[in-house]
């Protein structure tokens, strides 16, 4: 079933279909299991709630605290991994829902729509569109924009924008998180897509100006995704409903 070195251990063909099917009967253990919880107390006992780096840090504060006061007998579990690593998790039983932008490949699992975040500009408080107090998509022609790199899917989206405008990516550099993005601007070094959970109150904050576009604006679905099969839609119905309430977008 397995081969051993001095250095590792790997599972043999046959050892690779012993574990996927020991895993599939570990995940019919735990849907057992959280049947019978959620017959019980659906917002109760264990959630493990996997965020993407671009929604965690900014949503979480807004949310926690009233998801612990309006369940108080739950235990919530936050994780802050990539889309395809949460997606894997949540496949495979570690994660019972997840919070993040949605993307068409996502149709194998369950879904509720929590909000449209739009995408603002952020810009050097220097740049010649300073004085613009809204942007046309279409002004981006000819840009060079920041972007975040492989594995996030904001890049993917902001790409998309980006690409049907005319603008084109800055390859000279990639950030690892929206953060780095944000210090890259400030420093002059370009302009990028930030979402609006990530913009601060000011229209103009530390060196940087953040400006809308015009309708349509770019925007991402962040939606709760959740197994088909999982017996806890309930406790997600709820929780989503929390969640919306307390994400006010203008």
């Amino acid at each position: 079933l397995i081969e051993r070195t001095s250095r590792k251990v790997i599972f043999t063909h046959a050892g690779d279909e012993l574990a996927g099917k020991a895993r599939s009967i570990l995940l019919e253990v735990k849907g057992l299991k959280d049947m019978a919880k959620s017959f019980q107390a659906p917002m109760a006992g264990p959630l493990h709630l996997g965020l993407i780096p671009t929604v965690a840090p900014y949503l979480l504060p807004k949310i926690v605290p009233h998801i612990r006061t309006e369940f108080s007998d739950m235990e919530l579990f936050l994780y802050e991994e990539q889309t395809h690593v949460l997606l894997q998790r949540l496949e495979e039983g570690e994660l019972d829902c997840l919070v993040l932008a949605y993307l068409p490949e996502m149709e194998r699992f369950g879904a509720i729509d929590l909000f449209d975040e739009p995408l603002l500009l952020a810009m050097p408080s220097s740049h010649h569109w300073h004085d613009k107090q809204k942007l046309e998509l279409s002004d981006l022609s000819g840009e060079q924009v920041l972007m975040l790199e492989d594995g996030h899917c904001l890049r993917d989206q902001a790409m998309g924008y980006c690409f049907t405008a005319g603008a084109k990516e800055d390859t000279s550099f990639k950030a690892t998180s929206l953060e780095t993005l944000r210090h890259m601007v400030a420093a002059g070094m370009g302009i990028t897509l930030l979402p609006q959970l990530a913009i601060p109150e000011a229209d103009e904050h530390s060196g940087i100006c953040y400006r809308r576009f015009s309708e349509p604006q770019p925007s991402r679905r962040i939606s709760l995704l959740y197994r088909n099969n999982s017996v806890r839609r309930p406790c997600f119905n709820q929780l989503a409903k929390v969640i919306s309430q307390y994400v006010v977008l203008n």
